[in-house]
């Protein structure tokens, strides 16, 4: 199948005079821009683990297809039932079990041994548990009570044969996989794995193992965001590290066109004599650096290379960190054909004090205590990397100035809501 539509060339283009970009108008100017980019495949469910809905999944059937009981027990007509305390019931021979059904009708005043998930006999429309009776003599005996349609599931009850199971846009799990093949669909119509190169930046940069002087730093960044990728659905592809040299990053560009979809790279985005990466984008014609009112991040440069779309990312771990999950992921979710996803934040005690002040949003590593309140990590210092494995989430604070008391209620979003 064809691709879909390429970005505009203006699509991270932000209305002129904007300087320091809130949070949510960054947001918004994405959302609107951002549109699935991939092909569409036709993939059995086996294949279609974490792929993104392209169409409407339609049950093949309804679920339960027929009335089944809910019990193991006995069933009857509810309509023979008579007064006094205590009903009796004669019992037929045979009995009705998932997969081997009783063939035969189910005579008024009588009732058949069913076990649970078999389909209801013809003249069965109520089940009463194996525990509330006794059985003596092939006949029945259990209390007055029990009302009509007692542990029994209607056909179709969980959902009618043609119906929507799953919009499009939705991202294939375990549970969604289960209902899909509870439903007898086999086939699904799927967006392809979005691919996303990854590509850090800097003569400073070493590899773990390697020998590195007081002045080299180790690579932190390409495994953080190539396992980030990988834990959102996407396809990551490493596409290693090159130096500051302006030959060797138009040569890692072009190469990621050949084998990308979407470019995620950390450092040289800024306009310092070795940030190669934002001169070539510049004189493409299609580099946006944005300045985001946000606490770490600040400098996200923005760019289409040959087409592809670019996510200049701050080179420090936890800056490059907290971009990737704010605007990163949810954009790229959009070019898989996910549409947006907003991570839901839950409100929790603080077990912390803080002063904010005015202008920027602000995300704190973050952890839920055992006592149920959030604390955050001891230093704000977005060069602390050790925070983001102590962490478990994110404590949001607005852009507005706040002074949080302890035990005052914040919005906390874990990492797992960004999936």
């Amino acid at each position: 199948m064809a691709n879909p539509p390429h970005l505009a060339n203006d699509c991270f283009a932000l209305p002129p005079g904007t300087y320091w970009t809130p949070v949510d108008e960054a947001l918004a100017h994405l959302r609107q821009h951002m549109h699935a980019i991939v092909q569409l495949e036709t993939l059995t469910i086996d294949a279609a683990a974490g792929r993104v809905l392209a169409a409407p999944a339609l049950a093949r059937r309804a679920n339960p297809p027929h009335s089944n009981a809910a019990v193991d027990g006995y069933g009857f007509a509810h309509a023979v039932l008579k007064g006094g305390a205590v009903q009796n019931l004669p019992l037929v021979e045979g009995r009705a079990a998932a997969g081997g059904p009783f063939t035969g009708v189910v005579p008024m005043g009588k009732a058949v041994r069913i076990l649970t998930g078999a389909s209801l006999p013809e003249g069965v429309d109520t089940v009463i548990m194996q525990e509330d009776v006794r059985v003596e003599r092939g006949i029945l005996h259990f209390e007055t009570g029990l009302k009509p349609g007692a542990n029994c599931r209607a056909a179709g009850e969980d959902m009618a044969a043609g119906a929507v199971a799953l919009p499009a846009g939705v991202r294939l799990g375990p549970q969604q996989l289960g209902l899909l093949a509870a439903l007898g669909v086999d086939q699904v119509k799927a967006y392809r794995r979005l691919k996303v190169g990854v590509l850090s930046t800097g003569d400073e940069l070493r590899q773990p193992g390697e020998a590195a002087t007081a002045h080299e730093i180790y690579d932190a960044n390409r495994p953080m965001l190539l396992e980030l990728l990988g834990d959102w659905g996407f396809e990551p592809v490493d596409l290693g590290n090159v130096g500051d040299s302006r030959a060797e990053v138009r040569q890692a560009l072009d190469d990621a066109v050949v084998r990308c979809d979407a470019l995620l790279t950390s450092g040289g985005a800024s306009a310092g004599d070795e940030d190669h990466m934002s001169a070539l984008l510049g004189e493409s014609g299609q580099l946006n650096l944005w300045r985001i009112a946000i606490k770490p991040g600040r400098p996200l440069a923005l760019a289409l290379w040959q087409g592809m779309p670019v996510f200049g990312l701050p080179g420090n771990p936890v800056a490059a960190f907290t971009t990737a999950l704010v605007f990163s992921r949810p954009a790229l979710g959009a070019l898989q054909g996910q549409g947006w996803q907003v991570p839901q934040p839950y409100l929790l005690p603080a077990a912390f004090e803080k002063a904010k002040k005015s202008g920027r949003r602000e995300y704190l590593r973050a952890r839920r205590g055992a006592e149920g309140m959030v604390e955050v990590f001891a230093s704000e210092g977005s060069g602390r990397i050790s925070g983001l494995s102590w962490a478990d989430g994110f404590v949001e604070l607005p852009d507005r100035a706040l002074d949080i008391g302890y035990g005052d209620l914040v919005q906390y979003i874990p990492f797992s809501a960004y999936r």
